[in-house]
């Protein structure tokens, strides 16, 4: 197992870890429901220096941009991060990511680790173009630091003017005396926040100093359990769950990141879909009886019929009500249906509802 720059810091913290994507990650510290509501009404700070960022740079590196990933790349401008995804040729999705404009003729693409050499290979499947790519992964350290006083506990260790970033740009600059960290808006939790990008040598000192000027908001640090709940209640995508190589983005509701100003890989197949329609579609619900709705759980018609499948699903920490996504037949996915949750070896009735649950 790979472990990151803070695995001992998280140790020392008293977190329980676990293996996760073929690292060292700690699911929880003082428990996911206090990690969960510290995000939602505090600050919350997440180690995922697990994820992958390769560096995309020379003359081709736009054009191969657009042709392997849905979204229309000629859209972002220097300091703008773009929410896209990787067909794969087959009509399901390599992995879903950002783009980060560095510079011109520079990107970051940030991938999931568990996607990071099926990605790099992808990439460099397509990469006629000349592109230069270099896997910085395992020299880069990513912090999120989620919630509503985010600004609070950051805006201390830097100059960056962070009540004025926008959702979804990013700066370079000093932070916590160190420079060339990258401080993104952005994040997988809904309750907004920033990401940190930097070297793994300064990962200890940035993580102690995040902890020291975030105690007056709060700050809390969070684990893998706390991020997935908080992503599940906003409606976010999993690769691996709600998206995989099998899983359209059109089914998926990701026909917003799916662009056909532009040829792309599979552009001609899921414009057809997106004009024909899909046979099933990935649907949110919430339990109407007690039960935890789980991934792999099947979920049924009136008539016991099997209609789909649960791709994720929890406890709601601020519901407190069973949520979940899953892929039903079309005909069966209109906001207000009732749909039921083999729960073991009971039927939970659920109502399909608009996201996000929160």
């Amino acid at each position: 197992m790979k472990e990151t720059a803070l695995s001992k810091v998280h140790e020392e913290l008293g977190a329980k870890m676990v293996p996760f994507a073929g690292y060292n990650m700690p699911l929880q510290y003082s428990g996911l429901l206090d990690e969960h509501h510290a995000v939602r009404n505090d600050v919350g700070m997440f180690d995922v220096s697990h994820m992958g960022e390769f560096i995309l740079r020379g003359e081709g590196a736009f054009d191969l941009i657009q042709k392997v990933s849905s979204n229309d790349a000629s859209k972002l401008t220097s300091g703008k991060v773009q929410y896209s995804c990787m067909p794969n040729g087959k009509g399901g999705i390599v992995d879903d990511l950002l783009i980060y404009f560095l510079e011109d003729n520079a990107y970051m693409l940030v991938v999931n680790a568990s996607n990071i050499q099926k990605d790099w290979e992808w990439i460099k499947s397509h990469n006629t173009f000349g592109a230069e790519m270099i896997d910085i992964s395992d020299k880069t350290s990513l912090l999120a630091v989620q919630g509503p006083k985010a600004i609070a506990a950051l805006k201390k260790l830097t100059d960056i003017n962070l009540e004025e970033m926008k959702y979804y740009t990013f700066e370079k600059g000093t932070f916590a005396g160190k420079e060339n960290v990258i401080v993104s808006a952005t994040g997988y939790t809904g309750s907004g926040g920033f990401e940190l990008y930097f070297d793994n040598e300064h990962a200890e000192e940035i993580w102690n100093d995040i902890l020291e000027a975030g105690k007056a908001s709060g700050i809390k640090p969070a684990g893998l359990g706390a991020r997935d709940t908080l992503r599940l209640e906003k409606g976010f995508c999993l690769y691996g769950n709600d998206i995989d190589d099998a899983t359209s983005p059109i089914e998926a509701g990701l026909g917003w990141i799916t662009k056909f100003t532009k040829d792309f890989v599979d552009s001609e197949y899921l414009k057809k879909q997106k004009e024909d329609g899909t046979r099933r579609k990935l649907v949110a619900f919430k339990t109407l009886e007690r039960g935890i709705p789980r991934q792999g759980y099947v979920i049924l018609d009136a008539e016991d019929n099997t209609i789909g499948t649960v791709t994720s699903g929890t406890n709601s920490p601020m519901l407190n009500q069973g949520i979940g996504m899953g892929y039903v037949k079309k005909e069966l996915s209109a906001i207000g249906g009732e749909v039921f949750i083999a729960v073991r070896n009971k039927k939970i009735k659920a109502e399909i509802v608009k996201l996000p649950f929160v």
